[in-house]
């Protein structure tokens, strides 16, 4: 099971995820309580090993400007997470992540989609993604997702994480809000959270 760990924003909690065995560390270049410049992601990734997958965050942005964040902090993966449609997937040269709110009307577009992983997350709220909240993990089960292209977010914390993959069978979590004590990255919540996917 992969784990991908979002919103970093310190050398600190990165280097916590890393030793805690995290798969993917997400940096969120879109408007959020968590959002970072490339500046500061640029640095924190100098310190992360190029076995762990650096992700960026995106909403509703052009394909230069992502293309060039990318370059300067070395991302690995581009996560679209607004209302870009397939062909603006294609004009990326980088692997896919397209993150869809779990909605009934959402989800009966995924499989059209051209993207490496299927990031399903809560509802919006102020936000996109990063709100939170749980949603129905049953409903997954419907869609007859390829199980290796999905990663599940929403409202993931160290006492669910367990049931949520049991239920939905992703083959990673996404967590951000989760593993956080008044709005920061807990690093002993991050080393609790990825241990009990790992265990």
């Amino acid at each position: 099971m992969l784990v991908k760990t979002c919103g970093i924003m310190t050398s600190e909690a990165a280097e916590t995820a890393v030793q805690a065995g995290a798969d993917f560390i997400g940096f969120v270049f879109a408007p959020s309580k968590r959002s970072i410049t490339p500046e500061l992601a640029a640095e924190i990734t100098s310190i992360v090993p190029s076995s762990v997958k650096k992700v960026g965050v995106f909403v509703n942005e052009t394909v230069e400007t992502i293309i060039s964040i990318a370059e300067k902090v070395g991302l690995d993966f581009i996560q679209l997470h607004g209302d870009e449609v397939a062909e603006f997937s294609e004009q990326l040269p980088y692997p896919v992540i397209k993150a869809f709110p779990a909605t009934k009307a959402n989800l009966s577009k995924i499989k059209e989609f051209p993207c490496d992983y299927y990031l399903i997350d809560s509802p919006y709220g102020a936000n996109r993604g990063g709100n939170g909240t749980v949603f129905d993990w049953t409903v997954l089960k419907e869609l007859n997702l390829d199980s290796n292209k999905l990663i599940l977010a929403g409202g993931l914390t160290p006492d669910n994480v367990q049931q949520a993959i049991n239920l939905a069978g992703p083959i990673a979590v996404d967590v951000s809000s989760g593993i956080e004590t008044n709005g920061s990255k807990d690093l002993s919540k991050i080393k609790k959270f990825i241990s009990q996917v790992k265990g």
